[in-house]
This record gives C-alpha cells, sequence and structure tokens, in this order.
C-alpha cells in the first residue's frame, strides 16, 4: 500500500471517528474531523509528487470529501434544526457542483 493510500485510508477513520464523537464529545470529534482535513490536504499532493495517484484514489478522495461534509451538516442539522434549510441547501449544491465538476 503506497503512503498517499494510507494517508487516506486514515482519514476515512478519522472521519468516521468524528462522526461517532460528534454528538457527544465536541473535542475528540473537532481534533479528528480537522486532522482528517489536514490529510485531505495532504494525500493527494503527496500522491502526485510521488507518482501514486490512481482514478480510484481521485474518486475515493471525491468521495470522502462529500461524506464528510454530509457528515457533519447531518449533526448540525440535529442540533440547530432551525437552520435545516440552510443545511439541506448546502448539501445540494455542495454534491450537485462537485458532479457537474467531475462530469464536465
Amino acid at each position: 500500500m503506497t503512503s498517499a493510500a494510507r494517508d487516506r485510508y486514515a482519514r476515512i477513520g478519522l472521519a468516521l471517528c468524528a462522526f461517532y464523537f460528534m454528538p457527544t464529545n465536541y473535542g475528540i470529534a473537532t481534533w479528528c474531523y480537522c486532522i482528517s482535513g489536514l490529510l485531505d490536504a495532504f494525500d493527494g499532493h503527496a500522491a502526485r509528487i510521488l507518482n501514486q495517484s490512481t482514478k480510484f484514489g481521485a474518486m475515493l478522495d471525491q468521495l470522502t470529501d462529500r461524506c464528510g461534509t454530509l457528515g457533519l451538516l447531518m449533526v448540525l442539522s440535529t442540533f440547530y434544526p432551525r437552520f435545516l434549510f440552510l443545511f439541506q441547501l448546502s448539501t445540494v449544491v455542495d454534491v450537485a457542483g462537485h458532479w457537474i465538476h467531475v462530469q464536465a
């Protein structure tokens, strides 16, 4: 397994950990989510520098980004139900915008 792939899978694990702790432990959730975001910035760059980029890795990166954002917005919508419409709108814009970007 390449170093970029290890970073990507660590990022997925951290995102899942953040989702688990979001409703109960904001500190752990915040750290896991932030470290996952930092790995996001690092893994794609490392894959390109080390000539380890793949189509699957690029797709997994996009999917992980969307799932991370959606998981955060779902939790926020339970904490702040009066902003549910804005969270839904943000979700639609995020998913549709990235789908259009990939298809263009």
